[in-house]
């Protein structure tokens, strides 16, 4: 219990100078808000009510209105659960304003402009700062729904099985700090974000997550090379790669300004070179450039969609039924004598952040990550319990394709992007979020 004891008068002065900085930069989610209730700070309700509010703003103040009362020990445990969430930039601005009203007299009528600026302020709108969007907030992070167990048995028949647990493993290659020396590539402000938006998401999803950070494309080569050899494949039922980082098409770039070539990646992970994930689907997320040329967007105009000219389906399906006929007669010898063969890559799919040809740089929030990421994530907790992959990527295009790039008096003012995905997967692929079959 708390008791009647209220917050220190400082720590609520601390809380009240800063509360502009922290409305605008605080990211309230699932973790800090756990690490408050298991230090006691917030009882469950008042972790509820925090968490349903609609949006970032105002679960941020009414988290802000309610530490003030939960007593001397709520500031500690605040600062303590804004270093595990990574926003120490927020606990060292409150610490810092704290231990300064310590060794001085606070005079109200100053005004104290450096405080603010303790916070990374965001970057001007402007030429060159192309990193921001519309989105005065971004959507609400939820737990993953739970996948019931009617849907389990009414769908698991012609589904991947997804039985084990973990899952499998993902792994998260993070590029966001890139070598002077050796390259031109500039910081990926705001890909920090991305990386642990997938790490949590993932976790939730019950994957074993491993993350790497700031790799040469050399060592990307010998990351994915280890990762491919993980014993825990064997037993696992999928596995999950997520590469963060600038590009162009087919290709990353390491933080030597090196690249690696995508095909390469993929190659490690087919029916040859990974016999443990044969059979078993393997996801791919690539947030990453695929050339130079921004997607400006064109006006929509009215009008009936094109169709393929009449005939051409029937002809081609009438060819493939009668050479299927012509193959299952000489099958049915050969099946008995042949072992079962796999293509060389099956069971794959890939969600690129924009279209082949396409620049994603002007599509990245410094806050709030990029766009691609912030939709898949939003997604997959959403309708991970009752949508397969396929078409829970097909509604991140959709998404996506609703969004707009803000940076008014710029060429990328109103810019847009376009997500897109490619597949070879042979049956649906549900994760069934927390559901465990007996």
């Amino acid at each position: 219990m708390l008791g009647e004891c209220g917050m220190k008068a400082r720590d609520k002065t601390a809380l009240r100078k800063n509360s502009v900085a922290l409305l605008r930069e605080l990211v309230v989610d699932e973790l800090l808000i756990q690490i408050l209730q298991a230090d006691d700070v917030l009882t469950e309700g008042m972790a509820e009510t925090v968490l349903t509010e609609p949006t970032s703003f105002k679960r941020s103040s009414r988290l802000l209105a309610y530490l003030p009362k939960r007593g001397p020990r709520a500031f500690s445990s605040f600062c303590a659960a804004l270093r595990e969430t990574e926003q120490q930039h927020l606990c060292e601005l409150l610490v810092r304003f704290r231990d300064q009203q310590r060794s001085s007299v606070y005079d109200p009528a100053f005004p104290l402009p450096t405080q603010e600026c303790a916070v990374p302020a965001k970057r001007t709108r402007t030429h060159e700062s192309v990193e921001m969007c519309l989105d005065a907030d971004s959507p609400v992070t939820t737990a993953v729904l739970p996948c019931t167990s009617e849907f389990y048995l009414s769908h698991s028949a012609q589904a991947y099985p997804m039985c084990s647990s973990p899952r499998g493993l993902a792994l998260v290659v993070s590029n966001v700090q890139f070598e002077r020396e050796l390259s031109e590539l500039d910081t990926r402000r705001g890909g920090e974000v991305d990386e642990e938006v997938l790490r949590r998401l993932f976790t939730e999803l019950d994957f074993t997550v491993i993350v790497q950070k700031d790799l040469t494309a050399q060592a990307m080569r010998s990351c994915i090379e280890q990762f491919v050899r993980r014993p825990e494949h064997v037993v696992s039922d999928c596995s999950a790669v997520c590469l963060l980082s600038h590009g162009v098409e087919g290709s990353i770039y390491g933080t030597d300004g090196q690249l690696l070539e995508l095909d390469w990646v993929f190659e490690r992970f087919d029916n040859a070179r990974c016999p443990e994930l044969q059979n078993k689907p393997k996801m791919f997320f690539i947030q990453a450039c695929r050339g130079e040329e921004m997607d400006n967007g064109v006006d929509q105009l009215d009008g009936e969609d094109q169709t393929p000219p009449p005939g051409r389906e029937q002809r081609d399906a009438g060819r493939d039924e009668k050479s299927e006929r012509e193959s299952a007669v000489r099958g049915q010898t050969e099946s008995e004598r042949l072992r079962v063969k796999l293509p060389q890559r099956s069971d794959m799919i890939c969600g690129f952040a924009t279209l082949k040809g396409f620049s994603t740089a002007a599509m990245r929030n410094t806050k709030k990550g990029s766009w691609f990421i912030q939709e898949l994530n939003a997604a997959m907790r959403q309708r991970a319990r009752d949508t397969h992959l396929s078409d829970i990527l097909v509604q991140v295009n959709g998404c996506i394709k609703e969004r707009e790039g803000y940076a008014p008096g710029s060429a990328h003012h109103r810019c847009k992007e376009m997500s897109e995905f490619t597949s070879s997967l042979c049956k649906d692929l549900y994760l069934f979020p927390k559901y465990c079959p007996k």
